[in-house]
């Protein structure tokens, strides 16, 4: 995932210079709608990784109450999500997946803002960027809304179609 940290300058050079041969975002994953669906899982990762979202409940909570608000605004329907102390992902169906997406990367400057202030870290990066993945088949969605929704050891990640919350354990 960190590969450019570890290559030469002519590796680097050669991956930008695919990047640009190719229009694609210098910095980012593209955005591509395919035509397969109107459905997406999007995620987006603290940036390293870094449990910053996990801090506390309360910012768990928050994080998921934003990052719902932000997807309504740009879908038809939102079918699961899930948020964890260092990423999230949600399954939507959009006819806007560009606009979503910029409506998250505002939602990610708040919020990078907001939590940075709280943990006196100004400047300190917090997300990085979001990626979608345009769902394929039927097949498909069944297997990222089972992997949307999980259980995973030390959090509590209860949910259903629709419906997914994030409740730490002790």
């Amino acid at each position: 995932m960190y590969d450019y940290r570890s290559m030469t300058n002519d590796e680097r050079q050669r991956v930008i210079d695919y990047r640009r041969r190719r229009n694609l975002p210098m910095h980012s994953p593209p955005h591509w709608a395919m035509g397969f669906s109107t459905q997406y899982l999007v995620t987006a990762a603290c940036f390293e990784h870094a449990p910053i979202v996990g801090k506390s409940i309360e910012r768990l909570t928050e994080c998921e109450q934003q990052l719902l608000a932000a997807c309504e605004e740009h879908t038809t329907k939102i079918y699961g999500w899930c948020v964890l102390p260092n990423h999230y992902h949600v399954l939507v169906g959009t006819q806007q997946i560009k606009s979503l997406c910029r409506t998250l990367g505002r939602f990610h400057g708040r919020a990078s803002f907001t939590w940075n202030t709280e943990d006196d870290q100004r400047g300190r990066k917090v997300w990085f960027r979001c990626f979608d993945r345009e769902i394929r088949s039927e097949r498909h969605f069944w297997a990222m809304l089972n992997y949307t929704i999980p259980f995973i050891t030390g959090w509590s990640i209860s949910g259903k179609i629709g419906f997914g919350r994030a409740q730490q354990t002790s």
